[in-house]
Formats: structure tokens, sequence, C-alpha cells
């Protein structure tokens, strides 16, 4: 009995001492192969989008011929060497609808000169879909931000 009551209130004296703190900051493992844009900006993840803007005309017919299309290309997309993620990201209010292909940094290159395949091929097959307007690419870092 003695035992459990010294085990509570070293307990209870832990609990205290952490009292007052708003936040722990979470602890974070930083890869060896982070790539440092400037102080406090590291990376070891890049990523492709391919955006483009789709129309609420015919039930927004065009939107989904574009998701059909995604579907149709996401064999291809995975075999990607080295695809850490793909993520599709569709905006109502604005009309957006992006794809957003991650891969490690090491392995960018190589997809860089293989022209980003199958992005072109993907590319022309949604010019063909009426109400589809604003292709466009972009290439970024994408890292998780732990909160």
């Amino acid at each position: 009995m003695l035992a459990i009551l010294v085990v509570l209130v070293a307990m209870l004296y832990t609990a205290q001492a952490f009292r007052g703190l708003k936040s722990v900051p979470a602890l974070r493992t930083i890869s060896r192969n982070m790539i440092t844009i400037t102080d406090g900006v590291e990376f070891d993840t890049i990523a492709r989008e391919w955006r483009m803007k789709w129309s609420a005309e015919d039930n927004k017919k065009s939107l989904a011929s574009t998701q059909q299309t995604l579907s149709l290309f996401q064999p291809s997309i995975a075999k990607i060497d080295g695809v850490k993620s793909v993520q599709r990201i569709v905006c109502g209010g604005c009309l957006d609808y992006k794809v957003i292909i991650a891969l490690p940094a090491e392995k960018f290159a190589a997809w860089e000169a293989a022209g980003f395949a199958p992005e072109a091929d993907f590319l022309a097959a949604l010019k063909a879909i009426p109400g589809i307007t604003q292709l466009e690419t972009q290439t970024y870092t994408l890292m998780p931000v732990g909160i």
C-alpha cells in the first residue's frame, strides 16, 4: 500500500511540473538526405502539380470526365519510380482540379528527365474534354509541418 502511495505522489509531482505549459514542441527527425533552401527550410520531397479549371455546366460533366481520366492514368502514375504519394484536390467554389505527385528528392531528377511521364498524355487527354481550361503544371517542395 505504501508503494502505491509513493507512486501516486510521484505521478502527481511529475504532472505538476508540466502545469502551465500550453504545448510541448513536437520532436521531429530530420532525414540525412534533407536539402536546405535557407535556414529552417529543408526538404526531402519534391512534387509536381497538374492543375486545371473545370466547368459547372452540363451538370459538372467536365469534372466527372477529368476524374475518369485520372482513374485511367492511375496505373501509369503508380509506376513512377519512387512515387511517395498522389493527392487530388477539387474546389467546388473556384472550380480547381489538381493532381499532386510527390517523390523523394533523389528520384525527382530522373522523372523530370523522362518528361514527367505520363504528364503529357494526361494533359492531352484533359485538353480534349469540353469545359476544361487553364491547364498548368508546377514543381515545388512538399513537406509536412508538425503542429
